[in-house]
This record gives structure tokens, C-alpha cells and sequence, in this order.
């Protein structure tokens, strides 16, 4: 796995951008996230993602962040955080810690506009376990990670489909449930809330 800085600053390189501009991107997808549940924030690094994540499992009452997949230095980033809010920070061998995960933080690797729908390579099961199990599912997304639709990700997919044993994750909004009376509950079968943190400034 790239550590995430470099994870942060890879782009995908697009020749035609059918719904325009960077901005215009960004501005669908809070507006297709509104109506999945998404809550969305702009951060400006690295640093105020994991506060945000240590933020809000501290209000909320929580006492444990998951964050597998981190590099080095944002694990020690982000220790340092929960150390300073009387937090534990879980980073791997998350099926032993399950009742004390709250929030689940990791990074995407796509964002696709049109459905405000994450994409995260997922071949963990600490990755899966902190997106699909949490009662917060925290996930930064850097500006240049959002493409247009899933067409844009065609190219890539297949790729990561022809290395054998790979598992994506396509996340659209917290949980959701309805029965046949149409009655809707959110966070039956995953996290109860998805942060979506999009990250403005990428780290050189």
C-alpha cells in the first residue's frame, strides 16, 4: 500500500472532464452527498482530518479510533492526538477490538461526482472492518481524486481487477435499510454517519 501522502497526491488524469472544471466536480459531489446522508467538510491538511476524526469520537463518547493503512508518520500523528483526548488508537487486528472501535478513518482512492460515491481498495480486513463496522466511517478524499463518474475509473479498475484477489469497496452515505413499507433506518448494517473530508491542501 503507498503511504498517504503519496496515496494523496496521485492524480487521475482525465483528457476530457464532461462535468467541467475541478470546482464543478467538487460542488456535485457535496450536492449528490447531501442526498446520501454524507456529511461533508473541506480540510486543509492532513492534520485536520485526523482532528476531525479524534473530534468527533471524543464528542460522541467514543474511546477507540481504527485507522489501518496509515503511513508512519500520520500513525504518529494521529497517536499523538488520541493520547492528548484519552483515546486508543486500533491499527490492526480490528476483529479482536470490535466493541471498542467508535470511528473508522481511512482514505479513499476515488471519489466519483456523480453518485458522491467512494471507492477504496479494500483488501484488509482491518480496511474493511473500520469502513463497514464502525458507528463513524471518517474518509479523506483529496481534491484530485475525484473523477466524474465510474467510467473515468474504467481504465484503473481493470487493472486492479487483473491482479488477482482484489477487493473494492463502493461507498455511497452511511448505512441504509428499508423494509417493505418503505420505512427507512440508517445504520442497521454499517456506520451510522459517513464524514466525508475533502481535502483541500495536498501534502508535497
Amino acid at each position: 500500500m503507498l503511504p498517504l501522502a503519496e496515496r494523496c497526491v496521485r492524480v487521475v488524469q482525465e483528457d476530457v472532464n464532461p462535468m467541467g472544471s475541478q470546482d464543478s466536480l467538487i460542488q456535485t459531489l457535496k450536492e449528490k452527498a447531501e442526498a446520501v446522508q454524507t456529511r461533508v467538510f473541506e480540510v486543509r491538511n492532513l492534520h485536520e482530518a485526523l482532528r476531525h476524526a479524534v473530534d468527533v469520537t471524543r464528542e460522541q463518547g467514543g474511546v477507540a479510533v481504527a485507522a489501518p493503512g496509515l503511513d508512519e508518520a500520520s500513525r504518529r500523528q494521529l497517536q499523538e492526538l488520541c493520547g492528548e483526548n484519552q483515546l486508543t488508537l486500533l491499527t490492526k487486528n480490528l476483529r479482536d477490538h470490535l466493541k471498542q472501535m467508535h470511528t473508522g478513518l481511512t482514505v479513499a482512492d476515488w471519489g466519483i461526482a456523480e453518485t458522491a460515491t467512494l471507492v477504496q481498495s479494500s483488501g484488509s480486513e482491518d480496511l474493511r472492518i473500520a469502513t463497514m463496522l464502525s458507528e463513524i466511517h471518517v474518509a479523506v478524499l483529496p481534491h484530485s481524486r475525484i473523477v466524474p463518474d465510474a467510467m473515468a475509473l474504467e481504465e484503473e479498475l481493470n487493472r486492479l481487477m487483473k491482479t488477482g484477489g482484489s477487493y473494492l469497496a463502493f461507498i455511497s452515505g452511511a448505512s441504509r435499510t428499508a423494509d417493505i413499507e418503505r420505512v427507512l433506518t440508517i445504520g442497521v448494517h454499517g456506520p451510522q454517519e459517513l464524514h466525508l473530508l475533502l481535502l483541500e491542501e495536498e501534502p508535497a
